[in-house]
């Protein structure tokens, strides 16, 4: 894809770049109120049966990842016109989904200028390693390696480290206000949980929030780890890196059923998100489908994206995601280059 070529698609975004005030506050009503409905539910069936509690927990999951779609728009300033709006609202759906929106919101513009960057990993993203680099690495920091993306760990424990850790404490170097962004959003929790707690007793409390924070998170780190993990994504160095050829190559199209589709606001359109993240959820799928070049974008599906989990390092060299058994082919085929270079 020619410069000129990138640059005209860029360009093809700007009608979708706009955010409907209508549309905005009808997704918050139509998320946030069933959220809290369902949630009250859980807690009555507790008296009913705890199978039935956990399948409204399910439900009610879907409505909380829907939440942090919201939160996730108005960090980008794209759920409204108003800067102001958007802060507000970016708070407050940061309580419910337990991300301080100042200090996630910096990560993720980090993210976005340099996903895909060989050079510039580390903040708000995935850890990748190469195959040299993890070929390089030491024998422990192999075995973190590995811990880290192992499916069970990733999407079991990663939900509890990334809510109740990570976002509880602000980064090196963060401002003033994203400072007493971070501190606002640690104390309502606790205030909203406190009261929740004394309301209806912690262990209920417990039985109901637990298994929906763990849905909702898994499913959340399902969502960004398959969307930039794929066999034929891009990855480039630095000086060879594009953003425009990022976000449509090295983004996939998460093709869902439409339900979980909903349930996700249009997150699958995940390059498209990252071609313009001025772009509103719920106008992802329009520009997609009125956009001719995005037609040929790589595209999963929910039977294809588990092929995913098998992916677990950056083969610079066939520019593509490889398992771990296939480094020993690597060595090989490397060791061989090495003789054929020495016999020369």
């Amino acid at each position: 894809m020619t410069k000129q070529k990138q640059l005209h698609l860029k360009k093809q975004m700007a009608p979708y770049e706009k955010s409907n005030t209508k549309d905005s506050v009808w997704q918050l009503i139509n998320t946030i109120l069933p959220f809290i409905a369902l949630w009250f539910l859980a807690y009555q069936s507790l008296s009913v049966s705890y199978i039935l509690t956990l399948i409204i927990a399910v439900f009610a999951a879907g409505f909380l990842v829907r939440i942090f779609i919201i939160f996730h728009d108005c960090c980008h300033h794209s759920f409204f016109k108003s800067r102001r709006a958007n802060k507000i609202i970016g708070t407050i759906t940061g309580v419910l989904t337990i991300f301080p929106y100042s200090q996630w919101q910096h990560d993720h513009s980090v993210h976005h200028a340099t996903s895909s960057n060989l050079d510039k990993r580390g903040t708000g993203d995935i850890w990748m390693l190469t195959v040299d680099e993890y070929v390089a690495s030491s024998f422990w920091q192999k075995v973190a390696y590995r811990l880290y993306r192992n499916p069970i760990i990733m999407f079991g424990l990663g939900p509890i480290y990334v809510f109740l850790i990570k976002n509880r404490f602000n980064r090196k170097g963060a401002r003033l206000k994203e400072r007493l962004n971070t501190y606002l959003t640690n104390v309502s929790i606790v205030a909203l949980y406190s009261l929740l707690c004394w309301l209806i007793g912690w262990e209920a409390f417990l039985l109901v929030q637990l298994p929906i924070f763990l849905i909702s998170g898994a499913a959340g780190i399902w969502l960004f780890y398959v969307q930039h993990t794929f066999e034929d994504s891009y990855f480039e160095e630095d000086s060879n890196w594009e953003y425009v050829k990022a976000a449509v190559e090295g983004s996939s199209f998460y093709k869902l059923p439409k339900v979980l589709q909903w349930f996700t606001g249009n997150i699958g359109y995940h390059h498209v998100h990252h071609l313009s993240p001025r772009v509103p959820n719920y106008m992802l799928e329009e520009a997609h489908n009125k956009t001719q070049p995005l037609q040929n974008v790589p595209t999963i599906t929910l039977g294809t994206s588990i092929q995913s989990l098998k992916f677990h390092l950056w083969d610079e060299k066939n520019k593509k995601f490889v398992a771990y058994k296939e480094i020993a082919e690597y060595l090989q085929s490397t060791k061989k280059r090495e003789l054929a270079s020495k016999l020369k």
